[in-house]
C-alpha cells in the first residue's frame, strides 16, 4: 500500500527534505558559521552559538542526513563542513522551483 508521500514527485521531495531541513534558525546559524570557519569540530559549534552541545548534534545530524553537511572523524571529534556539490544542486533546483513558480503565477490579488 502506497502512502500518500508517494504521490509525489522525487523533485518535490527533494525540495521538501531539503526546506524541512533549513526550517530552524540553529541550523541556519550553523550554515553561516560553516560559511564562514569553512570547517569546525563538533565540540566548538556551541562556542559559537547560543544553544547547547546536546541541541547542536540533533540539528548537525538532521543537516547530515539531508547532504547539507559533511563529518570527517578525527579521533574523538568530528569535523564538519559544507557540502558545496549539494548546496550548489539544490541551489539549482530551488532556483528553477521558484522560477517556474513565478513564472506560472497568474494572480492578480
Amino acid at each position: 500500500m502506497k502512502s500518500k508521500a508517494d504521490k509525489f514527485n522525487k523533485q518535490q521531495k527533494e525540495l521538501a527534505e531539503f526546506a524541512k531541513a533549513l526550517s530552524h534558525p540553529a541550523r541556519i546559524a550553523i550554515i553561516q558559521l560553516l560559511a564562514e570557519k569553512k570547517e569546525i569540530k563538533t565540540g566548538n559549534i556551541s562556542d559559537y552559538l547560543p544553544i547547547a552541545r546536546t541541541t547542536v548534534s540533533q540539528h548537525l545530524k538532521i543537516l547530515k542526513d539531508a547532504g547539507i553537511i559533511i563529518g570527517t572523524i578525527d579521533g574523538l571529534k568530528i569535523h564538519y563542513c559544507l557540502h558545496n556539490q549539494q548546496l550548489m544542486d539544490m541551489q539549482i533546483k530551488l532556483n528553477d522551483f521558484l522560477k517556474n513558480s513565478i513564472k506560472n503565477h497568474n494572480c492578480k490579488c
